[in-house]
């Protein structure tokens, strides 16, 4: 009997199941290999489904509330303008790679979201995500250890975290650092899988991510940005294609008979319909003031506020997060606490009612935190909201005659996130199952502590599947 003895995760960041599965799996001879000898299907995503946290939460088993962490940058306090970027230094609960070091396991990180600076160093080696400023500043430490440095960059040169200034109009620059990333991340991985000892690797390439982000119009017909017989129409399908390639490559470093493989996706990806401008509807129904009136598509700023008449303001991004100005929390708070709950719903209900640009209820939803969280630590949003099931964007402009946009105010951008992820998990002791949608992200860490013959966390989120 064949018996599982190793983990290796690979992850690809925004990875889109309907394609994978679907529209392109004939096209795909590695991932469907790897599909038909086990099992895969949607992976539900965190809430809010983006970069950060969800890896996070994916290795540790503990949703966004837990955590701390609800987007790259979190209210650091109550108030208005402290806001902190959610590195490693903000997970306070262990991930997997953290656990396995301390059970004597032997692990080799790469590019997983989440990990930079390097606070803990693992049993095993590990190369950091794409929030490390810099690989080629000498007092920025990006490795573990940090000797593995010379190592990389004397076998790719300067080595990709991302491409920088991937919010760009000019394609083709775009499409080429893509390739090169993923390129020099796909050989650094096999050069340790090769040379390093490990019971578990885990990977994250962040170059499926970007190509959605800047192509997803050149592929989708229905998207108001496409434009037909553009050069750049199958620029998604070959790249899913050549990472297919890479991911072979890679698994005949392994020895599959003891490895049980995943692969891994934090989100899934749809088109971008536009985007909702939160700031100024809240603007619009008198929730929030300014001192002055606001320039066109003025950049939001708290110092612009009239806080002393404002009861809540809203964030830009992926989704919405909606926050209440609380008398006694906020320091110009003016929602009395009494009234905290019965303004919150409200607010819930007149923003769950807004109609898009063809006056079609947009369909967004509303969250309270403490409904979707085990625990809600940290400066959490009053309201997680989701607009028009992530087919439109949160955008923090103010200053418009209409709430909707269909440019993106942080550069250009085709696409929005999606709540589905996908995982492929295959080993010759598991059964070939096909396709099963229903696990989350939360069960992924779980199901690989069990696979590893480790005692699984009672307080992880999620089961071992």
């Amino acid at each position: 009997m064949k018996t599982i003895e190793k983990v290796a995760v690979i992850g690809l960041d925004c990875a889109e199941p309907s394609l994978v599965f679907d529209k392109w799996s004939e096209h795909l001879p590695n991932l469907k290999r790897l599909m038909q000898s086990g099992t895969y299907g949607e992976l539900t995503s965190s809430m809010p489904p983006i970069t950060v946290p969800a890896w996070s939460c994916m290795a540790s088993s503990k949703d966004p509330g837990t955590l701390g962490i609800y987007g790259f940058r979190n209210r650091a306090d109550h108030s208005y303008d402290k806001l902190m970027i959610a590195t490693s230094l903000a997970v306070k609960e262990p991930r997997i790679w953290e656990i396995l070091s301390a059970a004597g396991k032997q692990c080799i990180v790469v590019g997983v979201p989440g990990t930079y600076p390097i606070t803990k160093p693992i049993n095993g080696c590990m190369i950091t995500s794409f929030l490390t400023p810099d690989t080629n500043d000498p007092k920025i430490t990006w490795t573990h250890p940090p000797t593995l440095r010379k190592e990389v960059n004397d076998l790719v040169g300067e080595y990709m975290v991302d491409v920088k200034g991937f919010r760009t109009d000019d394609k083709k620059w775009l499409l080429d650092q893509i390739y090169l990333m993923t390129e020099k991340r796909f050989k650094v991985i096999r050069h340790l899988l090769k040379t390093r000892p490990w019971d578990l690797y885990w990977s994250v390439e962040m170059g499926v991510d970007r190509i959605h982000h800047g192509f997803w119009s050149c592929m989708d017909p229905t998207h108001h940005a496409h434009v037909p017989g553009n050069p750049f129409k199958d620029a998604i399908f070959e790249y899913y294609k050549y990472v297919d390639r890479e991911i072979g490559d890679t698994l005949a470093c392994m020895d599959l008979d003891k490895t049980a493989v995943w692969v891994v996706s934090d989100h899934g990806c749809k088109t971008m319909v536009g985007g909702c401008m939160f700031n100024q509807w809240l603007i619009n129904e008198g929730y929030l003031v300014f001192k002055q009136p606001p320039k066109r598509n003025q950049k939001f700023d708290y110092k612009d506020v009239d806080w002393e008449k404002t009861s809540a303001w809203g964030d830009g991004g992926y989704y919405g997060r909606c926050f209440i100005n609380v008398k006694g929390r906020e320091p110009g708070g003016t929602v009395e606490a009494a009234k905290y709950e019965s303004f919150r719903d409200e607010l819930a209900r007149k923003i769950e009612a807004i109609k898009d640009d063809k006056g079609v209820p947009m369909g967004n939803k509303c969250y309270k935190p403490e409904k979707i969280y085990k625990k809600v630590n940290g400066v959490a949003p009053d309201l997680v909201v989701i607009f028009g099931d992530l087919r439109w964007r949160s955008v923090g402009l103010v200053g418009a005659d209409s709430i909707y946009t269909f440019e993106n105010d942080t550069g250009p951008d085709d696409a929005n996130h999606a709540q589905q992820g996908m995982y492929i998990l295959t080993h010759p002791s598991l059964p070939a199952r096909g396709r099963v949608n229903g696990p989350t992200l939360y069960d992924v860490a779980p199901t690989m502590l069990a696979q590893l013959k480790q005692p699984v966390p009672p307080d992880m989120r999620g089961r071992p599947l």
